[in-house]
């Protein structure tokens, strides 16, 4: 396949492959290495055997046109950037964050918010956006955003950990309540 992928082609590749390379691997009998890595021709392989051909040249443009860039390639390997619910350690150095970080949800979610804090649910970190723009989109894809803001500067000095992923995404074990800045509350 020359021809340019379609935007309907390349969201399912991309959903293909956040579902095997951050979820189940298993599924297609996909090995992922202890920092989540796997072999690009066995996942091309992978996908073939199981009824979902990619070519190389689809996944070089998933991984390439990603705006999130969820996808990291090193050599012949490729890997899922974060996210995973899977048990990996991507070898992130710890990091100190910006005095504030964002977090995209919705209204429904608050209330349980402001009782437990951020929790990572199925996934291994809570994830963090750099600005609030990014924060909105996030919020977004389950209905009408709510931005909350994160004071990890003081999260940080309390000794929290930060790590970032290599396409920005700021991840931590949780966000406790009182580091939390909900709209209307400052």
């Amino acid at each position: 396949m020359n021809r340019p992928m379609d935007e309907r082609r390349t969201v399912k590749v991309s959903k293909y492959l956040s579902k095997h390379l951050r979820h189940q691997p298993e599924r297609i009998g996909l090995v992922l290495d202890a920092n989540g890595w796997t072999e690009i021709d066995a996942l091309l392989g992978a996908a073939a055997e199981h009824g979902f051909p990619i070519t190389r040249a689809e996944l070089d443009h998933v991984v390439a046109s990603n705006d999130k860039k969820r996808f990291a390639v090193e050599g012949s390997r490729i890997r899922a950037s974060q996210g995973h619910t899977v048990e990996v350690d991507l070898g992130l150095p710890a990091a100190e964050p910006p005095a504030y970080l964002y977090h995209g949800t919705v209204a429904a979610r608050l209330d349980a918010i402001r009782a437990e804090g951020l929790r990572p649910m199925a996934r291994h970190h809570v994830h963090l956006s750099p600005d609030r723009e990014t924060a909105t989109r996030v919020g977004a894809r389950r209905g009408r955003p709510v931005v909350l803001s994160v004071d990890a500067g003081a999260m940080h000095r309390a000794g929290h950990v930060f790590h970032v992923s290599a396409n920005g995404v700021w991840l931590a074990d949780a966000v406790p309540p009182e580091f939390l800045r909900f709209p209307g509350n400052g």
